[in-house]
């Protein structure tokens, strides 16, 4: 294997480390896994941190189709460990708890303005305003970001592919008793909030990381051959 063979391999190994990094940071972590934009029971959206460690939430901030960060702090989250799932809702925090039956070791934060819509987009940042995850749903339409109709029952991941991948077209509505253990509401709304199925699931890292890693292998392949 010659010099320029081995810088290239080298440069594209550190290429490979960084995107595997990126992509765990950006898939493993904490996901949008239940929402519901028109509720008798209070609008509502659920994250989960899929990881294995816990995650501090200060600096973190919720905004809808604006893509604005810090329109709505979460930094009273506080640490959200492995397989936690926590409420921002429009309702106070001690109304959306009696409505659900929730006891307060589930984290709610209430009094959110940045309401919901048919067609709209549920957007988390992290302390730094990066995006951590976006989902863009329009009830009414088409491909990927057509997505069930949260009214009064709440919208979950079809499978595991649904997480952070955003693509409404993957998410289904919530049934009474179903995986997540979803049920009625004082009010009549069909939703599982502070709970997921998928809590401590691994997010696959995306198909384009791994169809590079086997590009690199087969170059290092090709270069072990060729040295024989």
């Amino acid at each position: 294997m010659n010099h320029k063979t081995i810088v290239k391999l080298l440069a594209a190994g550190a290429m490979l480390s960084g995107l595997i990094n990126t992509a765990e940071a950006s898939v493993t972590n904490v996901k949008i896994t239940e929402w519901m934009y028109n509720s008798n029971a209070g609008e509502f959206i659920e994250f989960t941190n899929l990881g294995s460690t816990a995650v501090n939430f200060a600096g973190w901030s919720f905004d809808d189709s604006s893509r604005t960060p810090n329109s709505k702090p979460l930094s009273d989250f506080g640490l959200i460990g492995a397989g936690e799932s926590v409420i921002l809702t429009e309702l106070t925090a001690t109304a959306f708890r009696a409505e659900w039956n929730l006891s307060t070791s589930i984290k709610v934060i209430g009094g959110n303005s940045q309401n919901l819509g048919r067609s709209d987009e549920i957007n988390l940042y992290d302390n730094t305003n990066t995006l951590i995850d976006r989902l863009t749903y329009n009830d009414q339409g088409s491909g990927t970001v057509k997505g069930p109709r949260t009214q009064y029952v709440s919208g979950i991941p079809g499978s595991l592919a649904a997480l952070g991948a955003n693509n409404a077209s993957l998410w289904a509505l919530s049934t009474v008793g179903n995986l997540d253990g979803a049920y009625l509401s004082l009010s009549g709304d069909i939703a599982s909030p502070g709970k997921t199925s998928f809590a401590g699931s691994a997010v696959p890292v995306p198909a384009a990381v791994w169809l590079f890693s086997s590009a690199l292998a087969a170059l290092g392949f090709v270069g072990r051959r060729r040295k024989a």
